[in-house]
């Protein structure tokens, strides 16, 4: 575990978002962010909102291709796996002998009912591919899963690897496909998420120390972060997931996003631009506890 982080030591010099109105996944064009448009059918919802978040986090800070290639890493929240429940149903129907689940049926039967291109839509790291593939970024990378907790983790283990110098750069986010069956089925499970309204959501912060950067001020610093666990015994229940943002009105839409709330949160703040203190907290039922404070430059 890191120490706190030492004020005006990282900063964010870059941040893209993007958040979906419910049932607008439509509405997404990854394709002026592809270097081949032809991956486009490889990508599931989740993989698009990877892509245009991060591509959009890199225009604001100019990298010549030696950096992103040789001295950037990736490190990605992935959320829930999501699924559609046409597909569950059809591969439902097909693996079951004798009105019970049979392995042989589902091996043979039900898993040809699907498109075989949609297991590469559901990996929790096809994003981070994705990502690696259109930003032209051939360095370290972390993938975890599948929540705002989490989503500290990868933040705590980029800020190491720069403040070590094993990078110069780290590309920071998470995404989370929350309008579909699978997803829905598992928030309906979760008292603190029942009733939520959500969004389908990836966001995106370029990380440098700032004895690197030149030529323009760091827009967003890190003052402080501290990552925890509580230990816990999953099969008593779960703690209810706790998230505070501070200001509160810095947090623009009240929707829960999954992973992808504080670095969405970071660049909804960096748009606006006003200035002062940013805290966010949060408390996740696998045991994480973590925050974070960023001063506006």
């Amino acid at each position: 575990m890191l120490d706190k982080i030492r004020p005006d030591k990282i900063s964010v010099t870059g941040s893209g978002s993007c958040v979906l109105a419910p049932g607008d996944a439509g509405a997404l064009n990854v394709l002026p962010f592809l270097k081949t448009r032809k991956m486009r059918k490889f990508m599931g919802k989740q993989d698009q909102l990877a892509v245009i978040a991060a591509c959009l986090s890199l225009q604001g800070r100019t990298l010549s291709a030696q950096a992103l290639r040789e001295r950037t890493g990736i490190y990605i929240t992935v959320g829930y796996i999501p699924f559609e429940r046409d597909d569950i149903e059809a591969m439902a129907r097909h693996s079951v002998e004798d009105g019970r689940f049979s392995m042989k049926q589902f091996s043979t039967d039900g898993i040809e009912q699907v498109n075989p291109l949609l297991t590469f839509r559901c990996l929790p790291n096809m994003p981070a591919f994705h990502v690696s593939l259109n930003c032209g970024i051939q360095g370290p990378y972390f993938v975890t899963y599948p929540g705002a907790g989490q989503f500290y983790l990868a933040l705590e283990r980029a800020v190491a690897a720069l403040s070590a110098h094993e990078i110069d750069y780290a590309l920071v986010g998470a995404v989370a496909d929350q309008d579909n069956f699978l997803v829905e089925f598992d928030r309906a499970n979760k008292s603190s998420l029942r009733n939520r309204s959500v969004r389908d959501a990836a966001g995106f912060v370029l990380l440098e120390r700032n004895s690197g950067v030149a030529g323009a001020a760091p827009a967003l610093a890190l003052q402080e972060l501290d990552v925890n666990y509580r230990p816990h015994d999953p099969w008593a229940g779960g703690s209810a997931h706790q998230e505070n943002f501070a200001p509160d009105d810095a947090a623009a839409d009240s929707a829960f996003l999954g992973a992808a709330s504080l670095p969405v949160f970071l660049d909804q703040a960096r748009r606006r631009n006003q200035g002062g203190e940013l805290t966010h907290r949060v408390a996740t039922g696998d045991g994480i506890e973590a925050s974070s404070r960023w001063r506006m430059q």
